[in-house]
C-alpha cells in the first residue's frame, strides 16, 4: 500500500483538497485499495476545524465529498511512516524543516511551483486545477 500525505499551513484548504481529489481519482481508476491518503497542517491554528467552506464548495461542485475532515498538525510518526509527503508551497517546506530538521528532506513539493493559498487570494478554482494537476502526476507515477 502506498501511503501519501499532503501538507499545507492550516489543513483546511489545499491539503484536504489534495487528499480528497486524489482519493476521488484513485477510486475512479479502481485503485483505491492501493493507497492510504491523508492530509495535515504544519501549524495548529485550525486544529479541529472542517474544510474551509469555499474549498468545500469547490470540491462539491465536482462531486467530491470532504465530510468528516478535521484539521490537525503533522506528527513525527506520520513523517516517518508515509511513503510520500507533498507540501503546497515553500513556506510549508520551511515549517517542515523547522519541525523535523533533516528528516524533512523526504518531503517534496506537489508542483514545481507554489500552489497559491486560496484562503488569502480567494482563487479556489485555480487552486483546484493546480492540485488536480499535481495529483494526476502522482497517479501517473505510481
Amino acid at each position: 500500500m502506498k501511503k501519501i500525505l499532503f501538507v499545507c499551513h492550516g489543513n483546511i484548504c489545499r491539503s484536504p483538497m489534495a487528499e480528497f481529489i486524489l482519493k476521488d481519482m484513485v477510486k475512479k481508476a479502481g485503485r483505491d485499495g492501493e493507497f492510504l491518503i491523508d492530509s495535515v497542517a504544519v501549524s495548529r491554528e485550525e486544529e479541529g476545524n472542517p474544510v474551509y467552506p469555499p474549498a468545500r464548495r469547490e470540491l462539491n461542485k465536482r462531486g467530491i465529498s470532504c465530510d468528516g475532515h478535521k484539521a490537525r498538525r503533522i506528527t513525527e510518526e506520520e513523517l516517518e511512516s508515509f511513503d510520500r509527503i507533498y507540501y503546497m508551497d515553500s513556506s510549508n517546506a520551511r515549517y517542515l524543516q523547522r519541525l523535523f530538521g533533516d528528516k524533512a528532506a523526504k518531503c517534496q513539493p506537489l508542483l514545481s511551483r507554489d500552489v497559491a493559498d486560496p484562503y488569502y487570494c480567494g482563487g479556489f478554482e485555480e487552486t483546484f486545477r493546480d492540485i488536480e494537476e499535481g495529483c494526476r502526476l502522482i497517479l501517473e507515477e505510481l
